[in-house]
C-alpha cells in the first residue's frame, strides 16, 4: 500500500480538523495518554537518575577494593545466621597487614554519628570515621588542603582529625580550618586536612559530612570495647583481585583458628555484589513500574479506541463522498490512524512536559535523570498506542461501502 506526498497532507489536515471541532472530548481522551506517559516517564527518569548515582558512586568505591566484613551485601534472607558471627576485629587488620602480600594497601574503618561544634555553631548527626594513616590511600581521597594523620598519629592515637568539605562549609564558613579545635561528641580534636568534595553515595547520604580520627583514640572515646570493624584492601592490580581474595581468605582463617572444615565467619565482599544487588532490585522496581504503567496506557489506548468509533460513526456520510468523489480505501485508513497518532503524541507531549518538573521535586528526595532518549521512548510509545488503538476504527471506516455510507441517516 503506497501512500502519496499529497494523501498523507490531506490526512493531516483532515485529522487536525476533526479533533479541532471537538477540542474537549479530544483532550479528555488523552488523559490517559498523558497519565501513562508521565508514569513512564517519572519511572525512566528515576532509574535512569539511579543507575547514574549508583555507577557514580562505585566509582568511588574503587574497582580493585575489597571489603573483608561480618555481613556479607545482599544477606537479608540468612540474617540470623550472619548475626551470629563473631565481629571482625582489629588482630585481624594486623594479621592482614603482616601477611598479606597482594595487598596494596590495608584500612580498619569503624563509624558512628556524633554531634560535632566549633564556637557557637554545631552540625549533628555527623559521620564518625575512625580510621588509620592508610585512608587516603584505600580510598582513593585527596587532601582539598593540609594533610591526613601520620602512621605514629594513628598508631599513638592522637587527638587530632580530618574534616570532610561539608563539615569545613558549615563550621568555618570565613575562616582557614587548620589548626582549629572542635568537639567531636565533647572530646577536643585538632583539625589537620580538609578532604576534597567527594559528593553524595546514591544522591542519598553525603560521603563529605565526615570527620577521620585515628582509629585507637576511637576505640578510647567513642567505643569502649574493640568492635565490629570494616576493613578495607586494596589490592595492587584489577587482575590480581582473585589472588588477593583468597590470600586474605586464608590469613584470616588462620588468625580466627578456622578449622579446615569450618566454614568462613567473615565476608569478603566486592564491587560485583553490590552491582548484582542493584540490577536485581532495578529490575524488581523495572518490572512492577512498566505493569503498572502498561495498565495505565492500556486504560488509555481503550478510550482513544472508544473515541475514534465514536468519530467514525458520526462521520460516515463525510466518508461516503470522500468515496464517491474517489478517495481509495488507503486514504480512510490513514485519515483515522493520523487522527488517533495525533491525540496520542499530543498526549504524550503533554505527559513529558508535565514529567520534566515533577522529575524535579523527585530529585530533591532521589536522584533523577531525564536524557533525550527517555523522551524520544515516550513519545514513540505514545505514537504506538495512537496506531494500535486507532487501528480497528480506522480499518473499518476504510471499508465502509459508499452508497450505504451517503444514506446513513
Amino acid at each position: 500500500m503506497k501512500i502519496s506526498a499529497s494523501e498523507f497532507k490531506e490526512g493531516i489536515i483532515f485529522a487536525f480538523q476533526a479533533i479541532w471541532a471537538n477540542k474537549m472530548r479530544s483532550a479528555l481522551t488523552t488523559l490517559g495518554i498523558v497519565i501513562g506517559i508521565v508514569s513512564v516517564t517519572l519511572m525512566g527518569t528515576v532509574l535512569e537518575g539511579l543507575d547514574r548515582s549508583f555507577k557514580s558512586s562505585v566509582s568511588k568505591i574503587g574497582a580493585n577494593v575489597l571489603y573483608v566484613q561480618k555481613w556479607p551485601w545482599g544477606s537479608g534472607e540468612d540474617w540470623w545466621k550472619y548475626r551470629n558471627r563473631r565481629d571482625i576485629r582489629i588482630g585481624d587488620a594486623r594479621a592482614l597487614e603482616r601477611s598479606a602480600e597482594y595487598a596494596e594497601s590495608i584500612t580498619p574503618t569503624i563509624g558512628t554519628n556524633r554531634t560535632v561544634r566549633y564556637a557557637s555553631k554545631y552540625i549533628e548527626n555527623v559521620v564518625i570515621v575512625g580510621t588509620t594513616h592508610t585512608m587516603l590511600e584505600t580510598n582513593n581521597l585527596n587532601m582539598a588542603f593540609g594533610r591526613f594523620f601520620t602512621r605514629s598519629e594513628s598508631e599513638g592515637g592522637r587527638p587530632l582529625c580530618v574534616i570532610g568539605s561539608e563539615v569545613a562549609d558549615n563550621l568555618f564558613p570565613n575562616e582557614n580550618p587548620l589548626e582549629k579545635t572542635i568537639k567531636i561528641g565533647g572530646y577536643a580534636y585538632r583539625v589537620v586536612g580538609v578532604i576534597e568534595k567527594q559528593g553524595s553515595f546514591l544522591g542519598m547520604e553525603s560521603l563529605d559530612n565526615r570527620v577521620y580520627v585515628p582509629i585507637y583514640r576511637y576505640f578510647g572515646q567513642f567505643q569502649s570495647r574493640h568492635g565490629d570493624i570494616s576493613i578495607m584492601v586494596k589490592a595492587r592490580s584489577i587482575e590480581s583481585m582473585d589472588e588477593t581474595k583468597e590470600e586474605i581468605r586464608g590469613i584470616l582463617r588462620r588468625a580466627r583458628g578456622l578449622k579446615p572444615r569450618d566454614e568462613d565467619d567473615f565476608a569478603i565482599n566486592q564491587q560485583e555484589m553490590l552491582i548484582q544487588t542493584f540490577n536485581q532490585i532495578g529490575g524488581v522496581i523495572a518490572t512492577i513500574g512498566l505493569f503498572i504503567t502498561g495498565l495505565s496506557l492500556f486504560v488509555g489506548g481503550i478510550g482513544i479506541m472508544n473515541i475514534m468509533f465514536v468519530s467514525v460513526t458520526e462521520r460516515i456520510k463525510e466518508i461516503g463522498i470522500r468515496k464517491a468523489i474517489g478517495a481509495p480505501r488507503r486514504a480512510i485508513l490513514l485519515q483515522f490512524l493520523l487522527e488517533s497518532s495525533m491525540l496520542c503524541l499530543f498526549g504524550g507531549l503533554v505527559g513529558v512536559f508535565i514529567s520534566f518538573p515533577f522529575s524535579l521535586i523527585i530529585n530533591q528526595v532521589m536522584p533523577t535523570s531525564m536524557p533525550i532518549s527517555i523522551v524520544l521512548i515516550a513519545i514513540l510509545v505514545s505514537l504506538f498506542v495512537g496506531l494500535v488503538s486507532g487501528f480497528v476504527p480506522a480499518y473499518r471506516a476504510s471499508r465502509l461501502d459508499p452508497v450505504d455510507s451517503l444514506r446513513y441517516e
